[in-house]
């Protein structure tokens, strides 16, 4: 590893390994609820900060058991991801202080080869927000976002993207995936691009559940590829 990469790693941190540090942004606490959020966009969801993160993580920094903060935005994502049984990426974003759904969206590669879960929701905020305000939003998603999405959400400064089912994992269920990670492609847009959160495994053993059952029923009802 050479000096600057080492030194890149060192000002990241805990986020480039996986391992979410903690941070506490200023603005607006979130009433504590134990019910599932509205699912439309622009509805206020009622949660704990998002920002917050409970359970404990495997050594690889994904996380398991049950959270009060993510938790209940990762839910709107596999809501989302419901809508496509046998593509189930779905991807909400959220306003970070606020916790107000600004976009959502489901793979729709049938349509286009382009339509992953997170770039309809990016396009789903656009019409809605105009294309403003990424940085102070946090994306939800049910899977990890490939190399595509990635880059878009760099590009967009999303800082805050928080993830389910990890690529290795989607990769396992006959989904073909691009062998670089979220992580990876952040790091490599470190010029311009620096992320205040980067973390895997929120509910993955529900997302990695829909996707074993999407590989079935594509598998019983083949068709073409919409990833």
């Amino acid at each position: 590893m050479d000096s600057g990469r080492r030194q890149f790693l060192g000002r990241w941190g805990a986020v480039v390994t996986g391992v979410a540090a903690p941070f506490t942004l200023p603005g607006q606490a979130f009433p504590e609820s134990h019910a599932h959020p509205d699912l439309g966009a622009g509805a206020t969801a009622a949660a704990t900060d998002p920002q917050s993160d409970s359970g404990t993580r495997t050594d690889n920094g994904t996380r398991t058991g049950t959270g009060t903060g993510h938790d209940r935005f990762m839910w709107l994502a596999i809501a989302q991801a419901r809508r496509n049984p046998k593509w189930p990426f779905g991807a909400v974003i959220v306003g970070t202080r606020s916790g107000e759904v600004l976009g959502r969206g489901v793979n729709t590669g049938a349509d286009s080869p382009v339509l992953h879960g997170e770039v309809v929701a990016m396009n789903d905020y656009v019409r809605r927000q105009g294309n403003q305000g990424w940085a102070d939003t946090t994306l939800y998603t049910t899977g990890e976002p490939c190399s595509m999405c990635m880059s878009a959400l760099a590009w967009a400064n999303v800082r805050r993207v928080v993830w389910a089912s990890s690529i290795d994992e989607i990769r396992s269920t006959d989904i073909i995936q691009i062998d670089l990670s979220a992580r990876e492609v952040a790091a490599a847009a470190r010029s311009f691009y620096t992320p205040q959160l980067l973390l895997g495994g929120v509910l993955a053993e529900h997302t990695n559940y829909l996707f074993r059952e999407a590989q079935r029923l594509r598998q019983r009802f083949p068709d073409a590829s919409a990833v």
